[in-house]
């Protein structure tokens, strides 16, 4: 990664990542988002490339939300799993996410997509690639991030105790294996794709069950509430 990057990374996850960085599959893929990033518009940009561990540092996290891989819109990804800068409208995924989480908890739907509020309070939004063409889904598989973001999953796996990993969809599920759920609590069920919504993600009790857990272990809840315009 550029030294700007990391320079600019979270020190509480630098600490742990400096050693991931200086791995050889990392230079290769800073190679390839450096000849991207010349021919093609990549999302999100530079500056939000860690904004989810920059949001979120590692000994705050509470819970860890997996996604795929950013928005691939312009003015979309910033950084955050599911979420979208604040004047962009609500991907179809989240407005599934915020139905759930008014059915769950009562909460009121929010009028913008940016969960930074949640991300502030511990809920560490990450993809497990963390990069993408512009209008080309998945257009930065299997080029190292997944190596990467592998590794944010074990170390929070064997260094936290009593994290709640939310894992919606297949791909997101396959990482369950990589976490020991004698000390995690692990939550799972169907995308909230609209493709698939309708499968078992709703009904799901997702977010009722993250801040029982946590009430549970005294580690305290999540205000799922999102302010008009947050991280603005």
């Amino acid at each position: 990664m550029p030294d700007t990057a990391l320079m600019t990374l979270e020190a509480s996850w630098l600490v742990r990542l400096t050693d991931e960085f200086k791995q050889p599959y990392m230079a290769k893929l800073q190679d390839f988002l450096s000849a991207e990033r010349t021919a093609h518009s990549v999302f999100p940009p530079h500056a939000d490339l860690f904004n989810a561990f920059n949001t979120t540092p590692f000994d705050g996290v509470k819970v860890v939300v997996l996604g795929q891989d950013p928005y691939h819109g312009h003015e979309q990804a910033h950084g955050l799993s599911f979420s979208v800068r604040s004047g962009t409208p609500t991907p179809p995924s989240l407005r599934n996410i915020y139905r759930e989480l008014n059915q769950d908890l009562g909460v009121s739907i929010p009028d913008h997509g940016d969960l930074t509020g949640w991300a502030r309070q511990g809920v560490l939004l990450l993809n497990t690639v963390l990069t993408v063409r512009a209008h080309e889904a998945n257009s930065h598989r299997k080029q190292g991030w997944e190596r990467f973001t592998d590794r944010i999953i074990t170390l929070l796996n064997e260094e936290r105790d009593h994290l709640i990993f939310v894992l919606w969809g297949a791909a997101a599920g396959k990482k369950a294996e990589m976490i020991d759920a004698r000390k995690h609590l692990i939550l799972r069920s169907p995308h909230p794709s609209p493709l698939s919504a309708h499968r078992g993600f709703f009904g799901c009790g997702h977010f009722s069950a993250i801040n029982r857990h946590l009430a549970d272990h005294d580690l305290g809840a999540i205000d799922w509430r999102l302010a008009p315009e947050d991280g603005n």
